[in-house]
């Protein structure tokens, strides 16, 4: 399972000229879902994203987790992010987990940020054609990958 995580002031996300989920301080997710993650692999990464320290505290260093600061956070299936594309120029997307699959490890990522005291946990539409739209703090963006995680 990989994830950009952005820090974001705000961030929404728009279906077909309806807000699908909007939040202020927090993080953007792109979530991609692989062949072979597993309910483990949400649990570790969501358990990563909600105590990464890139808030900054009152001397301004980045020292806070966005539970520290009951930060809220979007979640956007993605599965480009599971593109390969060491050939050619089309990228391949066989690792990316069938949306059978992916779309539950989805929705339990999403239950796992609030089990991980995430109170505000907004989504995209799975599937869908969506409008992001945000602004970037920091500007701050991580990669994860659940296979790194311990």
């Amino acid at each position: 399972m990989k994830a950009v995580i952005q820090r974001v002031s705000h961030c929404k996300v728009t279906v077909e000229n309806t807000i699908s989920g909007e939040i202020g301080l927090g993080f953007l997710i792109l979530l991609g879902v692989e062949e072979g993650d597993t309910d483990k692999d949400a649990e570790k990464l969501s358990n990563k994203i909600a105590g990464l320290r890139v808030f900054t505290d009152e001397n301004d260093k980045m020292n806070l987790s966005l539970q520290d600061i009951d930060g809220a956070v979007m979640v956007v299936s993605q599965f480009t992010l599971c593109a390969n594309c060491k050939k050619g120029r089309r990228p391949n997307f066989t690792s990316a987990a069938r949306p059978e699959t992916a779309e539950p490890l989805y929705q339990y990522f999403c239950q796992c940020m609030r089990q991980n005291g995430i109170s505000k946990v907004e989504q995209g539409v799975f599937g869908a054609d969506m409008k992001v739209s945000l602004l970037n703090d920091g500007p701050v963006t991580i990669i994860i990958n659940s296979y790194e995680l311990a």
